[in-house]
């Protein structure tokens, strides 16, 4: 871990204490957990600490930790189990963690050129809910707009909690583990009723496997290490 992430580290300790955690990261970045209760507070004081300055936030996204920890969260490569596994009505769902769904934020010090990434869990699982951070980075009111919409988050004190990228008669938040990867209603245009209609889908569910990879001829090893059209005759 370089020395600048050590030094931001334990400048964000020094400020918070135990209010906020120290999560594993990657080289060269820094990440922190928060309780949902602290949230307001550490967010404005990371924004407005003269040592800190984190005046934007680049970004904000939600996590469904459902089923965490099973074979689909091996992210580097495909698996026995297929690729919609995690949407697999008919597997238990066994999540390994207490809480369902989290926030994750994207914070930039323009002043410092600092980066930091801050998660937050949500208490209910069936309702999850944190505080709008709209009042301290006017860029989370469309990216808490999209965790409403593609997850089901709440965000208490949001001035216009609206779905963004759905229909206005979507059923459902699509990027849900549970959600299906088909959907729960279809649409078609009625030529008797001159207009698009909603309709339970027609698609039948199937779980995708991974790609069949079948043998390329270019690859025989009988091939390798023939003399090229270029190399010089005997």
């Amino acid at each position: 871990m370089s020395a600048y992430i050590e030094e931001l580290a334990g400048r964000i300790g020094a400020v918070f204490g135990d209010r906020v955690q120290r999560l594993p990261a990657l080289d060269g970045d820094l990440a922190i957990e928060v309780a949902p209760i602290n949230l307001l507070e550490v967010a404005r004081t990371l924004r407005d600490d003269p040592q800190l300055r984190f005046e934007m936030l680049m970004d904000l996204a939600a996590v469904d930790f459902l089923d965490y920890g099973r074979v689909e969260w091996r992210t580097t490569g495909a698996t026995s189990s297929g690729f919609s596994r995690g949407v697999n009505g008919s597997a238990p769902h066994t999540n390994a963690r207490p809480e369902r769904f989290a926030v994750v934020l994207q914070l930039l010090s323009v002043t410092h050129n600092h980066r930091l990434r801050v998660r937050v869990c949500c208490e209910a699982a069936l309702d999850p809910m944190l505080d709008s951070l709209t009042g301290i980075w006017a860029s989370a009111d469309w990216f808490e707009r999209e965790a409403f919409d593609l997850f089901g988050i709440l965000f208490r004190g949001h001035p216009d909690l609206r779905r963004l990228l759905t229909d206005y008669g979507f059923i459902g938040h699509p990027f849900r583990k549970d959600f299906p990867l088909i959907g729960h209603v279809e649409v078609r245009y009625d030529p008797e009723r001159a207009r698009v209609v909603y309709q339970p889908v027609s698609i039948e569910p199937r779980i995708l496997v991974p790609r069949v990879i079948r043998h390329d001829n270019r690859y025989d090893p009988a091939l390798h290490d023939l003399p090229g059209p270029d190399a010089p005759h005997g």
